[in-house]
């Protein structure tokens, strides 16, 4: 028989070690990892960068010559003649209609920097539009939070529950045995039975909350959660309270954007400076005093320059200078608020810490009560319901326990959150 059992404990550790290894584990980290590469919005990262690089290759575009073809058919009141006439000369008179058809090569020498500031600004929008991005993504680790230590909350009920059915069991073995002995009635052990049935209908409650957790987190993930899987309780931490959240980052890019804004302004006032070449078909063409279908061509150089950009240059300034003193005022608001957050979780961490102090002892007190009752009730001094209420009062002081060591992580994980300082 000794050695029957000295061969099946080691068979039994081994069984129970690859189970533990065969488990599907997940931690709070992975579930954050995993929901950043399963959120649909997570697209839209590669759908900003092809954006932002399209726009970028037509404005580079710019420095290319640019071809317009323009025609014009018209008709005038009135053309160009010679007012004399002379002897054996016939001086030709030119038709009010008159038509042109050519095609204009232009090609940019000196633009002021306006293409290069257009690409700048094209580049400035897109790390905005990425770090709004990151912003919107960021709140998915509120919503793991919730679902990761809601589950863990129901697997610490579960398991303080069994421990519940188990004592109204050992106390309905007592009462049994009285029962037989015709020492209590047979009332007492129903009275224990359908506690004990209540108990199990909670196991199904808790069981059913669990599994819409899970699926929802499984969903999240892209990954199957179940009632195999295991959530890794983390560890306690201390955040920082340093602010370090995606939206100071954005704040950041908006102001660099407005920099690039203010540069375009003074692109803006400056001369431009194109080379030229035009050739067609006109009549009258260059001769203007022929009066037939010709073929033509000009080249040079364009100066263009418009003081009347001066007329809004002064506003538009001072728009942008609106614009990032509004910009500060959203940053500061937004320090302000989270920080208000900070302090309040900083308050229920110290809570929850008090309470924690003291829920050990209260188990304890609880538990000797429950004990003595136990015995009591196998002896017939105490009835049924007051062994019950003992019990009850044990279950919620664990319970109570089991609430404020979630609470107390998933506040201090927040606190991250809040924060911006996760791993």
């Amino acid at each position: 028989m000794k050695k029957n059992i000295l061969l099946i404990v080691p068979l039994l550790s081994t069984v129970l070690m690859c189970r533990a290894q065969s488990a599907d584990q997940l931690t709070l980290s992975d579930c954050y990892k995993l929901a950043l590469q399963n959120y649909p919005q997570v697209k839209q990262r590669e759908l900003i960068a092809k954006t932002a690089d399209y726009t970028i290759e037509n404005i580079q575009k710019g420095y290319l010559p640019q071809l317009n073809i323009n025609g014009q058919a018209t008709y005038q009141s009135a053309v160009t003649a010679i007012p004399i006439k002379l002897p054996g000369i016939n001086i030709p008179t030119l038709s009010k209609d008159q038509y042109k058809l050519y095609g204009e090569f232009d090609q940019v020498v000196y633009d002021g920097g306006a293409i290069k500031q257009q690409k700048q600004l094209q580049k400035a929008t897109e790390a905005v539009n990425q770090q709004q991005l990151e912003t919107d993504l960021y709140q998915l680790k509120d919503r793991i939070n919730q679902l990761f230590f809601g589950v863990l909350l129901v697997d610490a009920q579960i398991k303080q529950n069994d421990l519940v059915i188990n004592d109204i069991q050992l106390g309905h073995n007592k009462i049994r045995a009285s029962i037989k002995n015709g020492t209590a009635f047979r009332s007492n052990g129903d009275i224990l039975l359908a506690q004990l049935l209540q108990n199990k209908q909670q196991t199904i409650n808790l069981q059913a909350s669990r599994k819409a957790y899970t699926d929802m987190l499984g969903l999240f993930i892209g990954k199957t959660v179940d009632e195999t899987t295991v959530l890794v309780k983390p560890q306690p931490v201390n955040p920082s309270h340093e602010i370090n959240r995606p939206e100071l980052l954005g704040y950041n890019q908006q102001g660099k954007s407005l920099d690039v804004q203010n540069k375009q302004l003074t692109v803006q006032a400056l001369p431009k400076l194109n080379l030229f070449l035009q050739g067609g078909v006109s009549r009258p063409g260059l001769n203007f005093l022929s009066n037939s279908f010709d073929t033509y061509y000009i080249g040079g150089i364009k100066l263009s320059w418009s003081p009347s950009v001066f007329y809004t240059l002064k506003k538009s300034r001072a728009l942008i200078d609106i614009n990032r003193k509004n910009l500060d005022v959203q940053k500061a608001t937004f320090l302000f608020n989270t920080n208000l957050t900070v302090k309040q979780q900083d308050a229920d961490i110290v809570k929850y810490q008090r309470l924690l102090a003291t829920d050990d002892e209260i188990i304890g007190l609880r538990e000797k009560v429950k004990n003595t009752a136990l015995v009591q009730l196998e002896n017939g001094v105490i009835t049924t319901n007051d062994f019950l209420t003992d019990v009850n009062d044990e279950n919620q002081a664990r319970q109570n326990k089991i609430l404020h060591e979630i609470q107390l992580l998933i506040t201090q994980y927040n606190q991250q959150t809040t924060t911006g300082n996760q791993q």
